[in-house]
């Protein structure tokens, strides 16, 4: 820039001082309504020269001034920065002490200027929401939304957080719909989607997203498999109280036949039969799932039966005992349907058989029962002080 202006202060001498010298100066004439100024080219040149002088003095004063003033600036946004810094460090000592009212407070101050002011917004709501002050845990999202700019589901996940610790159910539940839109395989989101749903009883909604959950390894799978067992025992029961037996037969055939063979899902769909007194059908489930494999909690629904065919449920029992051997709850279970049968003699064998294997206080008194019909009251009277010896001692074995 210097050497530019000295060329063109050389250049303007040149043509001011070259008519000077040969005595030609020339004429200007500036005319205006209410001024007329005369004077040589030569004048008009040394104005010109001086009003460029005039000018560049003033650009240098001004830079100067607002090169004062950036630094000015930069450096009182950098101590601000250095402080948020300082604040936030401070901040989470503080978060691991559990001392949330100063957490709130650090991070709040100066979190404009901090290196992730979203961050440090959304610490504090978190913070004031321990300390159960609402009002300011939504103001400190609302910093924290003006903040994030386009990128908003850092927000979105703290504020459902915050409603599923206020117990606000139904608002979790909104917000987790639409996170679920936008980040489907978020694990925080799958995560607040879980409690949300198993909150508001939203069974079939919590069965959807378990696939997800599955393939992003949020849990476990013991700990998916009991949120499914979960979801299918609350969805049965839901279709019980609205629809009875009746919808949840429809239910139940409309699954995929990998669904139906759960054991565990067949032990409940069994139990919600019994409970709505479908108890046909209910055998019907029994049976079918003992064909393949003995399952005790499916044995132990059995007694709890009242159908027209109890000769198929014998059948079942028998084909399981030949298959795998007896054993004492099958032995326990039989004598029972025996007894129901009115085969005492039988029952009674039974539950020999079962004790035999396995003492059990219940089995005592059946066989009391069945000992009492087949009129033996000493040998009665001995089994029950058997059981009564048993359950005395039980506590201190």
């Amino acid at each position: 820039m210097l050497r530019v202006m000295i060329l063109f202060i050389l250049l303007i001498a040149g043509v001011a001082i070259g008519p000077l010298i040969a005595g030609h100066q020339g004429y200007v004439l500036i005319q205006t309504d209410n001024y007329n100024v005369e004077t040589s080219v030569t004048g008009l040149v040394v104005i010109l020269l001086v009003s460029l002088i005039v000018l560049f003095i003033v650009e240098s004063l001004l830079r100067r001034i607002f090169r004062t003033g950036a630094r000015t600036h930069r450096w009182f946004s950098g101590r601000k920065s250095l402080s948020a810094r300082t604040q936030t460090k401070a901040a989470l000592l503080k978060l691991a002490e559990g001392d949330y009212k100063q957490v709130e407070k650090l991070l709040t101050r100066n979190a404009d200027h901090a290196d992730q002011p979203v961050v440090n917004y959304l610490l504090a709501a978190e913070a004031a929401q321990q300390r159960g002050d609402t009002l300011h845990a939504n103001q400190h999202l609302e910093s924290a939304m003006e903040a994030a700019g386009a990128d908003q589901l850092p927000v979105d996940i703290t504020r459902v957080r915050l409603q599923l610790a206020r117990n606000e159910n139904h608002a979790a539940r909104h917000g987790i719909d639409h996170l679920l839109d936008i980040a489907p395989r978020h694990p925080e989101v799958l995560r607040l989607a879980e409690q949300s749903f198993i909150r508001t009883r939203g069974w079939q909604a919590l069965l959807d997203i378990l696939p997800a959950m599955r393939k992003v390894q949020v849990y476990p799978e013991a700990k998916l498999t009991a949120l499914s067992q979960q979801g299918y025992q609350g969805l049965m029961d839901q279709i019980m109280e609205n629809e009875g037996s009746e919808g949840l037969n429809r239910w139940w055939r409309a699954l995929d036949r990998k669904t139906r063979g759960d054991r565990q899902l067949q032990v409940a769909l069994a139990t919600h039969l019994i409970e709505c007194n479908d108890h046909d059908t209910a055998q019907t489930i029994i049976v079918n799932g003992l064909k393949n494999q003995i399952n005790e909690n499916l044995l132990l629904l059995i007694p709890r039966l009242k159908t027209g065919d109890p000769e198929q449920l014998e059948k079942v029992l028998r084909l399981q005992i030949k298959q795998q051997g007896e054993t004492p709850l099958l032995n326990s279970t039989m004598g029972q349907l025996l007894m129901k049968r009115g085969e005492w003699q039988a029952a009674a064998d039974a539950f020999r058989a079962a004790l035999k294997q396995r003492r059990d206080a219940h089995d005592y008194a059946w066989l009391a029962d069945a000992l009492d019909r087949l009129h033996l009251p000493e040998e009665s009277a001995q089994i029950r002080r058997d059981g009564l010896l048993m359950t005395l001692k039980a506590p201190q074995q």
